[in-house]
């Protein structure tokens, strides 16, 4: 839902978005196995039939994300970390030489100009920094080291807590977030 306002914020302000949709919940991709991993670090044209094939998915994400101005995520916590299906997605599209460069000495992401919004779902409540759980809360500083790795500096997170609370309990959370995203998306412009 948050996501959700998200993108349609930004598509009321940035009207002829085009849209690529990845709900890695309901399609999760694979993750990765040694046939891939050999294909990401084969030149093309060592790459036969079994590695083209082993990296098509990949390559189809990476030019996703390539194309893309702004990535909106929308994650939830699953056991202070990350879904598998969204570390399966960014081990997909984290490639040398695709996402990102590196010489010998140091690593430059690829994807500078693109902007990320991240959207945080926690099911209990003290996850903030200074909380009684946020040294618990991996999502939030791997998915910022992630994207910045890449490229991506201009990230924003919104989070929600209290997502397994009853509804008279979660209610107050939801409306705080929501008011937190419209505000900050107000004039918000593509990178």
């Amino acid at each position: 839902m948050l996501g959700d306002l998200v993108e349609n914020t930004l598509v009321e302000q940035i009207p002829d978005s085009s849209i690529i949709h990845r709900d890695l919940a309901d399609e999760p991709l694979p993750h990765l196995d040694a046939t891939a991993i050999a294909g990401f670090f084969s030149s093309p044209d060592a790459l036969h039939d079994t590695l083209k094939a082993a990296i098509a998915q990949s390559d189809e994400l990476v030019e996703e994300l390539l194309a893309a101005d702004i990535l909106i995520l929308t994650v939830p916590m699953y056991n202070f970390a990350v879904p598998s299906a969204l570390k399966a997605w960014i081990d997909h599209v984290v490639r040398i030489g695709r996402t990102f460069s590196y010489d010998g000495q140091s690593f430059a992401g690829l994807l500078q100009g693109k902007k990320a919004y991240v959207v945080c779902a926690y099911g209990a409540t003290g996850y903030g920094v200074g909380e009684p759980f946020g040294a618990a809360n991996f999502v939030e500083p791997y998915l910022r080291f992630v994207l910045t790795f890449l490229g991506i500096t201009q990230t924003e997170f919104f989070s929600v807590e209290a997502t397994s609370a009853p509804e008279d309990a979660r209610a107050p959370f939801v409306e705080k977030a929501r008011e937190t995203i419209l505000q900050a998306l107000r004039g918000a412009q593509p990178a």
